[in-house]
C-alpha cells in the first residue's frame, strides 16, 4: 500500500502545484513605483518644521543680509519635536535645513552663513545633528529641505555656485545618517549680486542619490514625489501618481491643475505630496498663535490629501525658543486622537463580500482579501475585465459615512472611475457617490447612512482592477466650527451645522457653553475680535476666531470703475462668475477712499480665492490725506510666496499715518495679465 499512497500523494502534489500556477498574477500596468516610493506613500503623514532666521525676524523669505546672531533659540529641544510628532502619528520629520536666506542650521563648511558663525551655543550648535538623533530615538524617519536659492552666498548666479551647492548637499546628506526625503523647491530669485542662478539639477540629483540612494526627492516634477500644485493640502479629483515630465523641471513644472491631478498615462511614477502649514505662515509668528487650524480643518485636509492618493506633509513651525508651540502641539495630538477614533474599527469586517468577477476563479485573488488587512494580498479580475462590482452584505444594518478603497500600487494605478451605492429599506440601490481615481488610498465622504448592503461599481479601468483594501468608517468626532461673515455695514452673520447652537464672545475671551447665544446678526462697526463655538448637546466644535478692523461702510473705490467689490468687507468665496472682489488689468492701480481721515497702522491685500486671475507679486503703495498729494509707503515691495500660497498679506507701516486715500499700484503680477483683489482693507491697530 505504501508505494500506492506515495504515488497518490505525489499526484495530489502535482495537482496542487498545477492549481497554484494555473492562474498567473496580474501583469504590472504602466510605469510603477520603486519600493522606496511605496514605503514613502505608506507613511501617509509627515511633519514639516520651518525654523531659521525668519523665525526671529517675522518674515517668510529672508533677504540673506540677516546678522547670523539673529538666530538665537533659547531652549532648542528636538526631542520635544520628535516626541510630539510620534504622538501625532507622524512617521517622519523634514526640516528646513537651509531656506532662501542661505543660513544653514548645521556647520556647513561650504558656507560662511551658518550656526558655526553665530553666537548661539558658542558656534558649536548643530540642529541637524540634534534632530537626526531625536528622530532615531523616537523611531521616526529624518528628512531635509535645502533650498538651492541663496540670497547670501556671493557665488550665487555664477557657475561656481553649483559646486558650492553640491558641497552643501554632501555636507548635509553625508553626515547625519539615513535621509528618507530630500525636499527641493524650484525657487530661483536674485542673489546678493543681483544675478539669478542656472541650477544644475542633474548634478544635484546625482549627488543626492550617491549619498542617499534610498531617498525620495521632492520638487514640482520629482523625480521621487511632486508638489500637489497648492499649499492648502488639497490633492485633485482625479489624482494620478503618474506625471509627464518631458520639457519640465523643478521650478518650471507643468500647470498647477496638472500637478494637482497628475496624468492618466504619465511617463513617470511621481506621486503627489500635499504640503500645508498648520498656521497661515510657514515660519513662526506670535501674532498667529490664535490662527492655528481647527480640528475640523485638519480632518478636511486629511480627507483631501491622504484620502485622495497623496501624502500629507503638515508644517508646524518651531518658535523662538526652539520648541513646537503648545497650541500647535495640542492640536496635533487632538488630530491624532480624532483619526484613531474614526478609524479604530473597519465597519466592513465580517461582511459577506461578493465580486462579479474573480481572476481565474482563484481564491488567491478572491474578494475576501479586501478585508484581511494584508497589504500584499488583493482582489483582482481577469485580464479582459475593465468593469466589475463588489457587494458587501451585513448581518445587521451598519451606519457609516466614510468609504475607503485601496489599489495595490506595486502593480500600478488602474481605476479611472467608480460608484458607491447603498441599499435602502425598500430594497433599492441608491447612489451615494460617484468618483474617479483610487490609487494608494481613497477615502470618500458620503452622507451618514444606515444600510444592510453596500455596492462598489468600478465603471472604468486602464487594466484589470486590483484592490487590496475596502473600509467603512463613521466620523462622529468633529462638529464644524461656526462660520462668520461681516458685511460692509458691520453686520456679522454666524452659521453652524444643522441642529447646533452657537455661543460667542467679542471681548477677546474664549467662548463657553454659558457665553451669549447667537440668535441673529451682530453689528460691530469698529475693530472686533469675535470667537464662536458650536454645540449640539453631545459635541463641541473647536473655537473659531475672526478679527476685523473698522467696517468699510464709508469706503469706496475711486479707480478703476467697477471694482467696488474689492472694498466690500467680504472675502472672496470663489464663486464663478465673479460675485465678490474684483479682477483688474495688470496696468490698473487700485485707489481706495476711506471717506474720512483715519489713523492707520497698515493695510492688507487679499487675492481672489485660490489665486484666480493672478496675484500682485510686487507693488507700490502710496497714501494721501486729500487725494492730491501722495506719499510713497512701499516701492517695489514683494508679497512673499503669494502665488503658491494666495492668502491675505498685511503691509505694516513703519509708523502710524493719517490717511484717507490709498493707492495700490501693480509692479509684477507673475505671468498673469491680470490680478485679483478679494479684499483691500486697512488696519488701525
Amino acid at each position: 500500500m505504501k508505494p500506492i499512497l506515495s504515488r497518490l500523494a505525489a499526484f495530489g502534489g502535482l495537482l496542487l502545484l498545477a492549481a497554484c500556477t494555473s492562474t498567473p498574477a496580474p501583469e504590472p500596468y504602466g510605469v510603477l513605483p520603486t519600493p522606496e516610493q511605496v514605503a514613502w506613500q505608506r507613511m501617509e503623514m509627515n511633519l514639516f518644521v520651518h525654523f531659521g532666521p525668519n523665525t526671529f525676524t517675522d518674515s517668510e523669505w529672508g533677504d540673506g543680509r540677516e546678522d547670523v546672531d539673529v538666530f538665537a533659540p533659547t531652549a532648542l529641544d528636538c526631542r520635544q519635536w520628535a516626541a510630539i510628532a510620534r504622538q501625532a502619528g507622524m512617521k517622519g520629520i523634514i526640516l528646513t535645513a537651509k531656506h532662501h536666506d542661505g543660513f544653514c542650521l548645521w556647520p556647513n563648511p561650504a558656507s560662511r552663513h551658518t550656526v558655526a558663525q553665530s553666537a548661539w551655543r558658542g558656534g558649536q550648535g548643530d540642529v541637524l545633528r540634534e534632530l537626526s538623533e531625536a528622530c532615531r530615538a523616537y523611531g521616526l524617519k529624518f528628512g531635509v529641505y535645502i533650498s538651492p536659492w541663496d540670497r547670501n552666498d556671493p557665488s550665487y548666479g555664477t557657475d561656481d555656485y553649483n559646486e558650492v551647492f553640491c558641497r552643501t548637499l554632501e555636507s548635509a546628506l553625508g553626515s547625519y545618517g539615513e535621509v528618507f526625503e530630500q525636499w527641493f523647491d524650484g525657487a530661483c530669485g536674485e542673489g546678493p549680486n543681483g544675478k539669478r542662478q542656472v541650477y544644475d539639477w542633474a548634478r544635484y540629483h546625482e549627488t543626492v542619490y550617491r549619498l542617499q540612494p534610498g531617498a525620495v526627492i521632492f520638487s514640482d516634477t520629482g523625480p521621487g514625489c511632486r508638489w500637489i500644485g497648492n499649499e492648502a493640502g488639497m490633492a485633485g479629483r482625479p489624482c494620478w501618481s503618474r506625471l509627464d515630465t518631458t520639457g519640465f523641471g523643478p521650478g518650471a513644472g507643468p500647470a498647477r491643475d496638472t500637478l494637482n491631478c497628475g496624468n492618466m498615462r504619465g511617463e513617470a511614477w511621481i506621486p503627489g505630496e500635499a504640503d500645508v502649514s498648520i498656521r497661515p505662515g510657514w515660519f513662526y509668528r506670535a501674532s498667529e498663535d490664535d490662527r492655528v487650524k481647527s480640528l475640523a480643518e485638519l480632518l478636511r485636509i486629511y480627507y483631501a490629501s491622504v484620502g485622495r492618493n497623496s501624502l500629507l506633509l503638515l508644517n508646524v513651525p518651531a518658535d523662538r525658543r526652539g520648541l513646537l508651540p503648545a497650541v500647535d502641539s495640542v492640536r496635533l495630538v487632538e488630530f491624532r486622537a480624532a483619526l484613531d477614533t474614526i478609524f479604530a474599527r473597519n465597519l466592513a469586517e465580517g461582511a459577506r463580500i461578493e465580486a462579479s468577477n474573480t481572476r481565474g476563479g482563484d481564491r488567491r485573488y478572491a474578494a475576501a482579501n479586501l478585508l484581511d488587512d494584508d497589504f500584499d494580498s488583493y482582489w483582482a479580475t481577469d485580464d479582459t475585465v475593465r468593469s466589475a462590482t463588489l457587494t458587501l452584505r451585513f448581518d445587521a444594518p451598519r451606519t457609516f459615512n466614510r468609504v475607503q478603497l485601496q489599489e495595490y500600487i506595486p502593480l500600478g494605478q488602474r481605476i479611472t472611475r467608480f460608484r458607491i451605492e447603498t441599499l435602502n429599506a425598500a430594497g433599492n440601490w441608491c447612489e451615494a457617490a460617484r468618483e474617479t481615481t483610487v490609487g494608494y488610498k481613497r477615502i470618500v465622504p458620503i452622507a451618514r447612512t444606515t444600510t444592510a448592503a453596500l455596492r462598489i461599481s468600478i465603471d472604468g479601468a486602464l487594466a484589470c482592477p486590483v484592490l487590496n483594501g475596502v473600509g467603512l468608517y463613521l466620523d462622529e468626532v468633529t462638529l464644524d466650527a461656526p462660520l462668520a461673515e461681516r458685511d460692509k455695514q458691520g453686520r456679522i452673520t454666524l452659521t453652524a451645522p444643522a441642529g447646533a447652537e452657537i455661543r460667542y464672545t467679542t471681548d477677546g475671551t474664549a467662548p463657553t457653553a454659558s457665553s451669549p447665544l447667537y440668535e441673529g446678526p451682530i453689528t460691530e462697526m469698529g475693530p472686533c475680535r469675535l470667537q464662536a463655538l458650536a454645540l449640539d448637546g453631545k459635541r463641541s466644535s473647536s473655537v473659531a476666531s475672526y478679527e476685523w478692523d473698522i467696517a468699510p461702510a464709508a469706503f469706496r473705490i475711486v479707480a478703476p470703475e467697477g471694482a467696488d467689490g474689492a472694498a466690500d468687507g467680504l472675502s472672496d468665496d470663489g464663486a464663478e462668475p465673479l460675485t465678490r472682489g474684483a479682477l483688474l488689468d495688470a496696468a490698473q492701480p487700485l485707489v481706495l477712499d476711506l471717506g474720512k481721515v483715519h489713523r492707520l497702522t497698515g493695510c492688507f491685500y487679499e487675492p481672489l480665492a485660490e489665486g484666480r486671475g493672478g496675484c500682485l507679486v510686487r507693488y507700490d503703495l502710496s497714501v494721501s490725506r486729500d487725494g492730491r498729494i501722495w506719499s510713497c509707503v512701499r516701492s517695489g515691495a514683494l508679497f512673499d510666496n503669494i502665488i503658491n500660497s494666495p492668502g491675505r498679506r498685511t503691509v505694516p507701516f513703519d509708523a502710524p499715518l493719517d490717511v484717507r486715500y490709498l493707492r495700490l499700484t501693480p509692479v509684477e503680477t507673475g505671468s498673469s495679465p491680470t490680478y485679483g483683489v478679494g479684499e483691500f482693507g486697512v488696519l488701525t491697530r
